[in-house]
């Protein structure tokens, strides 16, 4: 099991960027999947991205080209840069290691 903290959230105006965090209680050196999940008032949680620990990597379709999940082991800590953002991307943003784990969130908002 390992604890999950998000933070870099924040109100960003359209065609802004955020740089997310999520970092673990223990080394993730060996956790095989990371992802980023996201979920907006009165909708589902929707999946964001995925990296493996060979840096592997996955993307929803409305992240492609826009958002970079990354992790550093040294640090115990995965990433999402998320660039050219749009006020559909207003979310809270969840960490998960294999899918078990969970964060709280960071919110997101994007907005002028």
């Amino acid at each position: 099991q390992v604890q999950l903290v998000e933070s870099g959230g924040g109100l960003v105006q359209p065609g802004g960027s955020l740089r997310l965090s999520c970092a673990a209680s223990r080394s993730i050196f060996n956790i095989g999947v990371m992802g980023w999940y996201r979920q907006a008032p009165g909708k589902q949680r929707e999946y964001v991205a995925f990296i493996t620990n060979s840096g592997s990597t996955n993307y929803a379709d409305f992240a492609k080209g826009r958002f970079t999940i990354s992790r550093d082991s040294a640090k115990n800590t995965l990433y999402l840069q998320m660039n050219s953002l749009k006020p559909e991307d207003t979310a809270v943003y969840i960490c998960s290691a294999m899918g078990r784990d969970w964060g709280q969130g960071t919110q997101v908002t994007v907005s002028s």
